[in-house]
């Protein structure tokens, strides 16, 4: 399975800050997923809508001024970081999956994004974008370009998702764990997509998910899938 690190390492170090990027690509994971907001006029990597939650501060994000905003802590005393900082951190690294947290950013991220590769424009082919918005799913899937597109669903049913999925031509589709067992598998595969779950953590979870033969999942301690991983491919090579 790969392993693409949630939030960067949030299980070891302050979610969707540069330490946890940093964490998640020296425990050597396959790929790193963050989400995206806007405050002010410029994109930043936080996953609330408020502010409590991962900083010292308090209120909503998209009413503070960015310089308000950056003067705030993280739990690891860091600053939230803005999108192109998290790229210059990761590009070249891992694979990055952008989560968009509002819809109406959905251009604003891909302009964002074809910007800042615009020198090294194969290097989008890297990227994968998703969201919770069904509408800007749509939107992405029209302006993706090179970039790879993922239907990130929860609240609607596996069938309703990989119909949109199929419609839309997505690369993977995105299944929350409670949704993984071979059958569904076996059918976002028979449709072409790639499976990805979100969000394991534990043991019997990780185990779960590779005896039903995902692709990859999002984990917040993605050491424990490496270590999974490494562990599975040491018995496969006895037998």
């Amino acid at each position: 399975m790969l392993v693409i690190g949630h939030r960067g390492a949030a299980g070891h170090v302050a979610e969707n800050t540069l330490g946890s990027m940093r964490r998640a690509l020296a425990l050597g994971v396959d790929g790193i997923e963050f989400d995206v907001r806007h405050c002010g006029d410029r994109l930043v990597v936080l996953h609330d809508a408020t502010l409590e939650r991962t900083t010292d501060g308090h209120g909503t994000c998209r009413d503070l001024p960015l310089a308000e905003l950056r003067a705030l802590h993280t739990a690891n005393g860091e600053r939230v970081p803005l999108l192109e900082e998290v790229l210059a951190l990761v590009t070249g690294c891992a694979p990055i999956n952008v989560e968009i947290k509002e819809g109406e950013l959905a251009d604003s991220v891909i302009s964002a994004l074809e910007q800042y590769y615009a020198a090294t424009p194969r290097a989008l082919e890297s990227v994968l974008l998703s969201t919770f918005d069904i509408a800007a799913t749509a939107r992405l899937a029209s302006r993706r370009g090179r970039m790879r597109l993922g239907v990130l669903y929860e609240e609607e049913t596996f069938a309703h998702a990989l119909a949109r999925a199929r419609e839309l031509d997505a690369d993977s589709i995105h299944l929350p764990l409670e949704d993984v067992a071979s059958a569904t598998v076996t059918a976002a595969r028979d449709a072409g997509l790639v499976v990805y779950v979100y969000t394991v953590n534990e043991a019997a979870d990780i185990a779960h998910c590779h005896a039903c033969g995902v692709d990859g999942v999002f984990s917040d301690f993605p050491d424990r899938v490496i270590a999974f991983n490494r562990d599975h491919g040491d018995k496969e090579t006895q037998r």
